[in-house]
């Protein structure tokens, strides 16, 4: 019992703590859901990454990676008062994780709305991040919108400069319909 009690303290654990789990990469899929976004345009982007991350080739990279797993929330998002996580984390390592995430995605309704507010979600999105109980390699938001605009909130720049600061990724996706 004592060598487990001077192992937590020189790993620097107080005894209870939980360490983060780790994984390759974790992925925050923020999805436009504002007013210019129609219900059969949130349905596209929630099949797309239904598909995706259901799909073998995905599955397969996920499979080389390092830890062979990744973590991954859906939020969607209208202006600076509305982000909602509508999957909450979950770690992706094989066909059944993906498709319960899947499901999971495919089940809920709408839950954002408002005007566009990208500084709100890329805000938002790097909150989750820091604030979960996982560590990954990578760290990144991915943003669908079908506009760049953003009315209120967090400015854009400011928003951008902090994650790109917190070593995260941020990449952007038009949807086009």
């Amino acid at each position: 019992m004592r060598s487990v009690a001077t192992a937590v303290l020189l790993l620097g654990l107080a005894p209870g703590t939980a360490r983060a789990q780790p994984v390759d990469l974790e992925l925050v899929l923020a999805a436009d859901a504002s007013g210019s976004i129609d219900d059969g345009e949130i349905r596209l982007q929630r099949q797309g990454y239904a598909t995706a991350l259901s799909s073998g080739e995905i599955l397969d990279a996920i499979g080389v990676g390092y830890l062979g797993k990744i973590a991954v929330t859906y939020v969607e998002w209208g202006d600076q008062n509305s982000q909602v996580t509508v999957v909450p984390w979950r770690v992706i390592d094989g066909q059944e994780s993906a498709d319960a995430f899947a499901a999971e995605l495919m089940a809920q309704p709408r839950l954002a709305f408002g005007r566009n507010a990208i500084g709100s979600v890329i805000d938002y999105a790097q909150r989750q991040i820091e604030g979960n109980a996982l560590e990954g390699e990578r760290l990144v938001i991915d943003v669908s919108a079908d506009s760049a605009y953003s009315w209120g909130g967090v400015p854009l720049a400011m928003a951008r400069d902090r994650a790109l600061e917190a070593g995260i990724t941020i990449n952007g996706l038009a949807v086009l319909c």
